[in-house]
C-alpha cells in the first residue's frame, strides 16, 4: 500500500509540475510601444489587446511610452531586451522606426502607420520582406477615387500636389486613375512660393483636387492657403483627414482606429502561432468613415449623394 501511495504522490507531483511548466511556457510577453496617449492611440491599443487576448489569454502586455526625441535613451531598449518578448507592437511611424532600429530580431507588428513602404518599414504591402508587418492607415487610391467620382460624376481630371516626401505615391496612383478613366495631373512643390502658381495650373485643367497626407506640404499656413484658393476657384478638394474637412475641404475618408488595432491584433495572433512577419501582408483599413462639409458643398452647388449623406460619420456645417 505504501508503494502505491508513493507512486501516486510522485505522479501527482509530476502532473503539478507539468501544469506549472505549461502555464509558464504559455505566458507570452508582448511589448507595446507608443509615442503619445492620444485617444486614437489608446483605441488602437485597445483593439489590439482585445483580439490578442481572445486567442492568447495568457498574454502579458508591457507598455512603454517612447519620446521621439530620445532615440538614444537606453532605458526603454534595455527594459524591452530584458523581457525577451514574443513580439513588439508599435503605434505610429516614430515608434515603428524605434523598434526597427533597436529590436531587429524581434517580430514587430505596427499599427496606424500611414506610408509603411515610403517609410522603409516594408518592401511592399503584399510582401513585407522583413521582420515587420502591420496594419496601415493607407486607404487605397482606387477607393478614394471611387468616392470622388460618386460625388462628382463628371470627374475626368484630378489634380494633386506633392513633394519629395510623397513622390513614390504618384506613379502607381496615376496607373489606378487611368484604369478608372481618370487623368491624374501631379505637380511637385519644392517650396511654398510655388503654391499659388501650381494651384493656378491645376485650376486650368482639373475637375477636382486630391490631397495626400504630406507633412512637408500641409502645414497650418499652406493648408489654409490651399483650401481658400480651391474654394475661390470653385474646385472641389478631397482632404486627407476629417480635420481638413472641418477647415473647408469638401470631403475626406477617415479611419476607425480601434478597427485598425483589431487588424494589427489579428496579425499578432498569426505571429504568435508561428507565422513569419515577412509572409503576412500589410493590411489597409477595413472600416472607412466618410466626412463632408455641407457649407462647402452648398457654396460650390454640389449635392452630396443621399447614400453618402446617410452613412456620413461627421457633417460639418
Amino acid at each position: 500500500m505504501a508503494d502505491h501511495r508513493r507512486k501516486f504522490l510522485a505522479l501527482a507531483g509530476a502532473a503539478l509540475a507539468l501544469s506549472l511548466c505549461s502555464r509558464v511556457t504559455a505566458a507570452q510577453d508582448i511589448v507595446v510601444i507608443a509615442t503619445d496617449t492620444l485617444t486614437s492611440t489608446q483605441r488602437s491599443i485597445g483593439g489590439e489587446k482585445s483580439v490578442i487576448k481572445s486567442q492568447n489569454p495568457a498574454a502579458v502586455f508591457h507598455e512603454f511610452l517612447f519620446q521621439p526625441g530620445a532615440g538614444r535613451d537606453p532605458v526603454v531598449k534595455d527594459s524591452v531586451l530584458k523581457l525577451k518578448p514574443r513580439l513588439v507592437l508599435t503605434v505610429g511611424s516614430a515608434a515603428t522606426q524605434y523598434a526597427r532600429d533597436n529590436f531587429p530580431d524581434i517580430p514587430t507588428v505596427f499599427c496606424s502607420v500611414m506610408y509603411p513602404v515610403i517609410s522603409g518599414f516594408v518592401e511592399t504591402f503584399s510582401h513585407p520582406g522583413g521582420n515587420i508587418t502591420g496594419a496601415s492607415l493607407s486607404i487605397p487610391a482606387d477607393i478614394q477615387f471611387r468616392y470622388f467620382k460618386q460625388i462628382i460624376p463628371t470627374l475626368k481630371t484630378l489634380g494633386v500636389l506633392y513633394t519629395d516626401n510623397t513622390a513614390p505615391l504618384i506613379p502607381p496612383s496615376k496607373v489606378v486613375a487611368k484604369q478608372m478613366g481618370l487623368n491624374l495631373v501631379a505637380i511637385k512643390i519644392s517650396s511654398e512660393k510655388e503654391l499659388s502658381a501650381s494651384l493656378d495650373s491645376i485650376a486650368k485643367v482639373a475637375d477636382g483636387i486630391w490631397s495626400v497626407a504630406d507633412a512637408n506640404l500641409f502645414n497650418p499656413q499652406s493648408t489654409k492657403f490651399i483650401l481658400v484658393n480651391a474654394l475661390r476657384k470653385g474646385i472641389p478638394l478631397m482632404g486627407f483627414s476629417r480635420n481638413v474637412v472641418e477647415s473647408g475641404a469638401l470631403f475626406a475618408l477617415d479611419f476607425d482606429y480601434k478597427a485598425i488595432g483589431r487588424q494589427a491584433g489579428d496579425l499578432a495572433n498569426q505571429v504568435m502561432k508561428g507565422a513569419r512577419t515577412q509572409e503576412l501582408p500589410v493590411t489597409t483599413p477595413d472600416i472607412i468613415w466618410f466626412h463632408y462639409n455641407e457649407k462647402t458643398a452648398q457654396h460650390m452647388n454640389i449635392t452630396i449623394p443621399p447614400e453618402l449623406v446617410t452613412i456620413a460619420k461627421e457633417v460639418y456645417r
